[in-house]
């Protein structure tokens, strides 16, 4: 009796010692999104673009199970932070993504820091966001980096005084001041600085200022989702009549909600790192299967910040042999380049941002539907942020 439960016990404890290397066969991914609220959208891209990239190239790699752990944080910083403690603490997670707002990207800095976890951000772009934590990594882009190229564009097409309209969080400041430092040192004149507040924003008010400053062009930049508010309000205040040209980041036009914005937004001129009407097979084959793969939903940029996230997870574990240490992830990332559906991208190996090609683009009618068009090309543009240091 003793010998049996000696070896009862033994069974036990040798089942216990295995669990961790069976869980080490798996490597989990927690994707935490904003899913519902204001922000659902970009939730809904990045799940479907996570997706799509894992049943193209299968759940293994590197001889391990790939498992993607969504999370809905409603948008709300306090939910992103508590996710990010569970997801790492309970479901024992080897990378962290995600992250649709900045406010959420840093509320879980910390986590990824102490645990020593990577947190790949496919949407956020405050250009700050990857300095605080060693084991941030963006796919996606910084507000900065699709400015500066259009304040250059403005400058050299006739535009000499702007007013800027962003909203008023980071990234909208961050956008407010390369556009007018840039402008500003091309002989432009900002002559007037607007900020709408993020939550439930009237444009309404901003918009009579802009009319009555009478600026050659509008600067705009709101955060994904939020442009058809925008210009419904914009075509209401007349001014698509007015003259005043209407100039932004991509964030305005986002490839998923152009069609229903509609004519308005016909001529938008926009700066952005990608367009679904993008030129190359590769865009083309995304395009195909992202759309056959969501009931015709269109890409956005939202989704290729996740499909490349999860390019990068995969490449990385392949160097590293499927090893999930989170320093030795994070080293093999940088310097990673590949040829992305938006054209050729890096992973800058002093920041951890994404260098990649900004196209200037206008908005026109193309194969029955609205697009942003490229016409022009800036290549390998870096996080200017962080190039002037």
């Amino acid at each position: 009796m003793h010998r049996r439960h000696l070896t009862a016990a033994a069974l036990a404890a040798a089942l216990l010692a295995a669990l961790p290397a069976a869980a080490q066969d798996t490597v989990k991914i927690g994707l935490i999104l904003p899913m519902t609220g204001p922000s659902a959208s970009t939730g809904r891209e990045i799940e479907a673009a996570a997706k799509l990239y894992l049943q193209q190239n299968g759940s293994t790699v590197a001889g391990k199970t790939v498992e993607l752990i969504v999370r809905d944080d409603t948008g709300t910083a306090d939910v992103t932070k508590r996710l990010a403690q569970e997801l790492v603490v309970k479901d024992k997670v080897s990378v962290l993504a995600g992250f649709g707002l900045t406010p959420l990207a840093l509320a879980s800095a910390p986590i990824a820091t102490q645990a020593k976890v990577p947190q790949i951000v496919m949407a956020a772009a405050t250009a700050v966001i990857t300095e605080a934590s060693p084991f941030i990594v963006r796919t996606s882009f910084t507000l900065p980096q699709a400015t500066v190229p259009l304040a250059d564009w403005a400058a050299q097409n006739g535009i000499k005084t702007v007013v800027t309209l962003v909203s008023d969080y980071a990234p909208g400041l961050d956008a407010q001041k390369a556009f007018a430092e840039r402008f500003g040192k091309a002989g432009g004149q900002v002559v007037e600085q607007l900020q709408v507040p993020l939550k439930n924003p009237d444009f309404a008010p901003f918009l009579q200022r802009v009319a009555d400053a009478k600026p050659d062009a509008v600067f705009v930049f709101v955060p994904s989702g939020f442009g058809a508010v925008f210009m419904k309000q914009f075509v209401e205040r007349g001014l698509d009549k007015s003259g005043i040209r209407l100039i932004a980041t991509g964030d305005l036009t986002d490839d998923e909600l152009l069609d229903k914005i509609g004519d308005v937004a016909l001529g938008t001129i926009t700066t952005h790192h990608y367009s679904a009407a993008h030129d190359s097979p590769e865009n083309k084959a995304f395009v195909q299967a992202f759309q056959a793969a969501n009931g015709g939903m269109r890409p956005n940029f939202m989704g290729v910040g996740g499909y490349d996230g999860m390019h990068l997870i995969f490449e990385a574990l392949k160097k590293t042999n499927g090893a999930t240490d989170g320093q030795g992830l994070v080293d093999a990332m940088k310097g990673m380049s590949w040829t992305s559906v938006r054209g050729p991208v890096s992973i800058d190996p002093e920041t951890r941002d994404i260098i990649q090609n900004i196209y200037v683009r206008k908005v026109e009618k193309q194969d029955g539907g609205l697009y942003n068009v490229e016409f022009a090309t800036i290549e390998a543009v870096k996080d200017p942020v962080k190039a002037a240091k």
